[in-house]
């Protein structure tokens, strides 16, 4: 598993459980475009990868430099080749249910039960104070 650059440990043993070969994946570099001004406009720092057998393509221009770029883009490319060939099974799947059960509010039963046990909580702990606490 060679690609042309320094991919993480960890991206590299998803490529090699997915079989993602780099000769699979096509690469160019283009002109990027949004805020950067003459930067952006005169360099080819965007990288663009497809992933031929799948079809999946990644754009990234997050950093100035066409190599960090780079890096992104394999990673990234990696990731959704994952997402697709795993579906919820993914890390990324993984992660974003985990995070929508974080943010989803609690059912008005659980809430209750919650709230009821905090009540039991706090009288157990008054219960212990000493009487001369309460003066």
């Amino acid at each position: 598993m060679d690609f042309p650059v320094d991919v993480p440990p960890k991206h590299i043993q998803k490529a090699m459980d997915l079989k993602i070969q780099s000769a699979d994946i096509e690469e160019s570099f283009v002109r990027g475009s949004g805020s950067g001004g003459q930067k952006v406009n005169k360099t080819s720092s965007c990288v663009w990868l497809k992933h031929i057998p799948s079809g999946i393509e990644v754009k990234v221009q997050k950093h100035r430099e066409r190599e960090r770029n780079r890096l992104s883009a394999y990673k990234l490319l990696i990731d959704k080749i994952e997402f697709a060939v795993k579906g919820k099974k993914s890390e990324r799947a993984q992660k974003i249910f985990k995070l929508k059960k974080q943010k989803a509010r609690r059912s008005r039963k659980s809430k209750e039960k919650m709230l009821e046990d905090k009540r039991h909580r706090a009288k157990v702990k008054s219960d212990r104070k000493s009487p001369s606490d309460h003066l």
